[in-house]
């Protein structure tokens, strides 16, 4: 069985790479502690056929945050997941688990539609999933900050925000007005028959949450990240390497994310297609950089 979910989600944002991979550092060191946490065990360039881009090799470890009926019949060891990441092609496996989530970031207004170039008929299935960071019915109760809320926020360095409820129509007819949009294709395969619609349902739910949370984060941190150079970050990454190894030891514990970076000098497009139980979804996201 096949399901596709693709999320697009929209950004006032044109400077998106810097602030994606300043708040994916964050966060990792935020979800990092008392044994728990994600693993790096490489982040280097890459060049190949053409393209250049970061190469990223993680390890998250998942027991504390899956489902308690997924929790007791889980194998040892079969919770711990391999991301190994191209630019926008991450790869997040086990041996009986798979999540492979595709990116794409567009200067649009997330009106595109098949941007990964699925064939036809695996397009049809696909259920698309839009976010907005500003609509606060998007987050769950627990996840909400107020300093993190987008339709609150007031960024002092660049002017932008606070979003309010028709702030999409409103960077559509500002032309002059950066934006970038992220269109993700989340592709997941679960070998363990019998739990295949309840792990299914808990994965997509907890993509939405971890796409909203982490764009949301990524608008509001924008004067954190809005001066830095890439040689910042780079310096920024290979420190949070070093912090992360400090911390986390034996058994860690994180949520499973895939996030990407993005070159837009590279203008291929793969989909690779999975074989046995698959689960597909695209979100689409935006946001007004």
């Amino acid at each position: 069985r096949t399901f596709l979910q693709k999320v697009r989600y929209l950004s006032p944002c044109a400077v998106y790479q810097v602030g994606q991979l300043y708040s994916v550092a964050v966060a990792s060191k935020n979800e990092t502690g008392g044994g728990e946490g994600i693993e790096v065990l490489k982040n280097e360039p890459y060049e190949k056929d053409g393209e250049k881009g970061q190469y990223t090799h993680k390890i998250y470890h998942l027991k504390s945050k899956v489902p308690a009926f997924v929790k007791m019949i889980a194998p040892e060891g079969s919770l711990v997941f391999h991301e190994k990441a191209w630019n926008a092609y991450p790869y997040c496996r086990t041996n009986d688990f798979i999540i492979k989530i595709e990116t794409w970031h567009k200067p649009d207004h997330g009106i595109l539609e098949n941007v990964h170039k699925l064939d036809a008929p695996t397009w049809k299935s696909v259920e698309v999933v839009p976010i907005d960071i500003a609509d606060g019915e998007q987050v769950a109760p627990a996840d909400y900050k107020a300093e993190e809320d987008p339709a609150l926020f007031k960024s002092a360095k660049t002017g932008r925000g606070p979003l309010g409820p028709n702030w999409k129509k409103e960077l559509v007819s500002k032309a002059d007005c950066p934006r970038m949009c992220a269109y993700k294709l989340v592709t997941v395969k679960f070998k363990w028959w019998g739990l295949q619609n309840k792990v299914e349902s808990f994965i997509h739910k907890q993509e939405k949450r971890i796409f909203t949370n982490f764009h949301r984060q990524l608008f509001c941190w924008i004067d954190k990240w809005v001066e830095l150079t890439m040689e910042d970050i780079r310096r920024m990454e290979a420190e949070t390497q070093k912090e992360l190894e400090e911390v986390c030891r034996g058994t860690c514990v994180c949520v499973c994310v895939c996030v990407c970076v993005y070159d837009n000098a590279s203008n291929r497009r793969r989909v690779q297609y999975l074989p046995g139980l698959t689960t597909l979804k695209t979100f689409r996201a935006s946001v007004p950089f």
